[in-house]
């Protein structure tokens, strides 16, 4: 069967998504939540057979118009294949996304550790050694992830939202933002496209009143946009985000994540977040808010 799509395929091309990413990840979790969501699922498919996939779809005039595929890095030909097919579709015009699943190394341990089998890559070595492994060869391929979600924190349950957020619908607009307030004491958000910091305000955990309450509460709002720069801070953000979102549109790009980080994630971050989150709105982006780290104290 020859794997070339053909100029009628194109035609009536089914919409692709490859999701990949750290074994141990959510891969499996992802796929079905996207088979629940009537798409077409290929687990483990060999790379070099995707461009076929496709050709056969766009064969089924509209029967298969939504296609998954979860690949992973168990065969050794992975990445000379992967980059093979990407080109072949790209050479065609079939637009593609990646989603590529991501955990931090200590959660992933637990996991196989938890469910009592060995990482596929650690062959003799530990479950450590497989991961880091895997963390390498998938570098490039994380790097040109359209969608990277860090499921480090969230249960399977909260993954499958997450995929159902994303391709429930079939007319979801160009650039879907996710602004996401953290604490810079959690760590770094590892699927943040681009970060900024509001620790260079006054915080309100020293104000005793203010203490127990969270940025979504109007006097802790208020509090933070009376500070010197804090409008400015915004307004000036809001301007470049504008900026690097129409690029983002014009690359093609369909998501991006915003990450606002204070000190604990309940504050600063979280007011500024909230109206960061209103003006992408308010420019026309689909926007999706999240408190990662509110609630933690």
């Amino acid at each position: 069967m020859s794997t070339e799509i053909t100029s009628t395929a194109v035609e009536g091309t089914p919409e692709l998504v490859i999701i990949s990413g750290m074994s141990g990840a959510g891969r499996s979790t992802a796929a079905k939540g996207m088979e629940d969501l009537g798409w077409f699922v290929v687990d483990n498919l060999p790379p070099s057979l995707i461009p076929a996939m496709v050709d056969l779809g766009a064969r089924t005039q509209g029967a298969v118009a939504r296609i998954a595929v979860v690949v992973d890095v168990r065969g050794r030909t992975f990445f000379d294949d992967l980059r093979s097919a990407l080109s072949e579709l790209d050479a065609a015009g079939v637009v593609r996304r990646i989603v590529f699943l991501e955990a931090s190394d200590d959660v992933l341990v637990r996991r196989f550790e938890g469910v009592r089998r060995p990482h596929p890559l650690q062959g003799d070595g530990r479950i450590p050694d497989g991961i880091a492994r895997e963390r390498e060869l998938l570098r490039e391929l994380r790097g040109e992830a359209d969608l990277v979600i860090d499921t480090s924190d969230i249960n399977v349950h909260q993954l499958r939202a997450r995929m159902d957020d994303r391709f429930a619908g079939s007319g979801e607009p160009q650039l879907r933002a996710t602004v996401m307030s953290f604490g810079f004491k959690y760590g770094l958000p590892v699927d943040a496209d681009l970060v900024v910091d509001c620790r260079f305000l006054p915080n309100p955990h020293w104000i005793p009143e203010l203490r127990p309450h969270t940025g979504m509460d109007e006097a802790v709002s208020r509090y933070v946009f009376d500070q010197p720069g804090a409008k400015e801070f915004l307004d000036r953000y809001a301007e470049l985000l504008h900026i690097v979102t129409e690029g983002y549109r014009r690359e093609g790009k369909r998501y991006v994540t915003l990450a606002v980080g204070c000190t604990g994630g309940k504050h600063r971050s979280v007011a500024m977040a909230e109206r960061l989150a209103r003006r992408l709105t308010e420019d026309g982006l689909d926007t999706v808010l999240v408190h990662r780290d509110m609630g933690r104290e």
